[in-house]
């Protein structure tokens, strides 16, 4: 079944990596775990990292 359309407005944020960091988004991302490529792995790991940083209050306003 595929994923509902995010209703959430969106921006692309670009990033620079090393070719390690690639091949390990890469390696996660062939688990099925976060996403269908590199970019939709790291997305899941940047917000699951926010969603922790927000919990513990180390996020100003959060």
């Amino acid at each position: 079944m595929a994923r509902p359309k995010n209703t959430l407005d969106t921006i692309q944020v670009t990033i620079s990596t090393t070719p390690q960091v690639k091949d390990l988004l890469e390696r996660l991302t062939e688990t099925g775990f976060y996403g269908k490529n590199a970019a939709d792995t790291a997305h899941a790991l940047l917000k699951e990292k926010l969603r922790e940083l927000l919990e513990k209050n180390v996020i100003p306003g959060g």
